[in-house]
């Protein structure tokens, strides 16, 4: 009997330690591309924006004149600090915004990351309340699966006045190095090893993040990532329609049976609003952003 309560308690404490080693774990998930289908969710917020009589000329003067300062800093300053088209509208707005669905294989992968009591955050260079409002429909995917989790975000803020944006960005625009800067912040403040934790990504300009950790993942990666990602070493993985016609591809080179029956993979087909009443602020964890 001793020994039997001896072996109890040793199992107990072994349970323990994978559980405070889980929990020491976290996952960086690229947002647009990675967890969801391209367009990006910015690039679908600008035409919704332009439909709704938002965006007008001086929108359009405001970014010019940005990217003519901004242009000395290289053109991915360019393209991704510039949200000068957004100066003078009302936050709300992204709340009229409505989001494709996850790629059914990141919903399991972000599934298997919370079970294991990773922490699980998204570094996207996307607009902040579109990023906030992503990380609230992947919660109720998780809690539809009776999974607890909370989501933390990292994403480009915009500065408010009077409930509008200015259309400058607070801190620093969420692309290139920058998202590695908040890989290595987030990890110093919770007391984790980037060495132990995973990152996913699908462009070049997630190398960075990727490389900040110990276990990257290339999603469905753009042609740079994967040389890199084959250089590198790194699992290559294929997520969604991208996946599913990259396949067919390959199986009608070979003349496959399965390129005429198609093969699994699809994205999922519905749409949820962001800002629904939906509301999980008991498992949403508050948004937290690094400033170098």
């Amino acid at each position: 009997m001793r020994r039997q309560e001896l072996q109890d308690v040793e199992e107990a404490k072994e349970i323990k330690e994978v559980k405070e080693k889980n929990a020491n774990v976290a996952a960086f998930f690229d947002l647009d591309g990675t967890l969801l289908p391209r367009p990006s969710l910015e690039r679908r917020f600008f035409p919704m924006l332009r439909f709704r009589g938002r965006i007008g000329v001086a929108n359009g003067l405001a970014w010019l004149q940005e990217a003519a300062r901004l242009l000395p800093r290289g053109i991915g300053h360019l393209v991704n600090s510039n949200k000068a088209y957004l100066r003078g509208i009302p936050a709300a707005e992204a709340e009229m915004l409505r989001c494709p669905g996850f790629f059914p294989e990141a919903l399991r992968r972000v599934t298997w990351h919370a079970e294991q009591k990773h922490l699980l955050v998204i570094v996207s260079g996307t607009l902040e309340p579109l990023a906030l409002a992503a990380a609230r429909l992947l919660l109720e995917q998780l809690v539809s699966r009776s999974v607890a989790a909370a989501v933390d975000v990292c994403a480009t803020k915009l500065e408010l006045a009077a409930g509008s944006w200015t259309g400058r960005v607070v801190g620093e625009a969420m692309f290139d190095e920058s998202k590695a800067r908040a890989v290595r912040r987030f990890c110093a403040a919770q007391g984790i090893e980037t060495v132990d934790c995973f990152a996913y990504g699908d462009t070049a300009n997630d190398r960075w993040m990727l490389e900040a950790v110990g276990r990257p993942q290339a999603v469905n990666p753009s042609d740079d990532l994967a040389r890199i990602a084959r250089r590198n070493g790194w699992p290559i993985l294929r997520w969604g329609r991208r996946a599913e016609a990259r396949h067919l591809r390959e199986l009608s080179l070979t003349g496959g049976e399965s390129a005429r029956r198609g093969v699994a993979g699809e994205t999922t087909d519905w749409n949820i609003r962001i800002g629904g009443n939906a509301e999980l602020a008991s498992a949403k964890r508050e948004c937290w952003r690094g400033t170098e």
